[in-house]
């Protein structure tokens, strides 16, 4: 299920200008390092004769990334609506390009990137942007390592004798009285924070907001319980698929069950593949919203 996150980049500009950017998929900070007066050597071109050619820029220094679940997205997936929405905002592309054509090992290292585990980049498949717009420079990095995707901006704004405004960070995602309150009124709801790996039934270590809260709901609710339903994409039979889904719903049941106390009488587990799907599986974004885990309120 996709989760938007706008980014409001209030800009050392006259007058400022707040932009929204949207990353995809359910985009999470993983580390944001601001630097009030420090230097950036932006990326100018690939890797040659021994160098990355950049231009040397000083500001305020500000490094952010997300690690997302990428799906089968590629990177370019992943990086061309950033590219579209920052050139929109009044950015140039200065210099645009993909791993081989970047340098490959030699471009990777030869440029700043926040250390694993904040970022991680494949050398053979990542994508990187650098953008100017007047004296702000900005640079978008971009890579995989199924089932997530990472996203690293760089960001230097001019100091002119005072301090930028900081970035703020907007999550655009359902408050808990608002997911349980979608839960009583509509009889259902998406779990929306968890993850598993691709084709794979462990749910993640979390720990998972959505299992929490309906963990309390349940014990203050005592005459209520839950049906969990695992949903796939259309890729693959509908044996396969059926076998999938059921698996990820009851591995949130057995989680529910051993870490949040919940009576196994009080919630059961049924997975019926890509029979139910939210939007069309014709593309990348529609497969990854369609493979989910709902709950299902069941009134004794």
């Amino acid at each position: 299920m996709i989760r938007q996150i706008a980014l409001c980049l209030c800009l050392l500009t006259t007058p400022v200008v707040a932009q929204d950017l949207t990353l995809p998929s359910g985009a999470r900070q993983i580390s944001d390092r601001v630097s009030p007066l420090d230097s950036y050597d932006l990326p100018t071109g690939p890797y040659a004769e021994g160098q990355v050619p950049a231009r040397s820029v000083e500001g305020r220094v500000e490094q952010l990334t997300w690690r997302l679940q990428s799906g089968s997205s590629t990177t370019l997936q992943l990086l061309a609506p950033l590219r579209d929405q920052i050139t929109a905002q009044g950015y140039d592309v200065l210099f645009e390009c993909e791993a081989r054509v970047c340098g490959g090992f030699d471009f990777r290292f030869g440029t700043e990137v926040v250390p694993t585990p904040d970022m991680y980049v494949a050398i053979q498949d990542y994508r990187f942007l650098s953008a100017t717009r007047g004296d702000e420079v900005l640079s978008l990095l971009v890579s995989r390592n199924a089932p997530d995707g990472y996203v690293q901006m760089v960001r230097v704004t001019p100091v002119d004798g005072e301090t930028p405004p900081p970035l703020v960070i907007e999550e655009n995602v359902s408050q808990p009285g608002d997911l349980l309150s979608v839960l009583e009124q509509n009889g259902h709801i998406i779990l929306d924070d968890l993850h598993f790996r691709t084709g794979e039934m462990t749910l993640g270590v979390g720990p998972f907001t959505s299992l929490a809260l309906i963990s309390g709901f349940l014990s203050d609710n005592p005459g209520t319980r839950l049906a969990l339903v695992g949903h796939t994409d259309d890729t693959g039979a509908l044996d396969a698929n059926i076998s999938v889904s059921t698996g990820r719903a009851q591995a949130v049941r057995a989680r529910l069950i051993e870490k949040y106390g919940v009576a196994a009488a009080r919630v059961e587990a049924r997975g019926i593949g890509y029979l139910a799907p939210l939007t069309s599986n014709a593309t990348p974004e529609g497969r990854d919203e369609n493979r989910r885990v709902e709950a299902v309120l069941l009134v004794n």
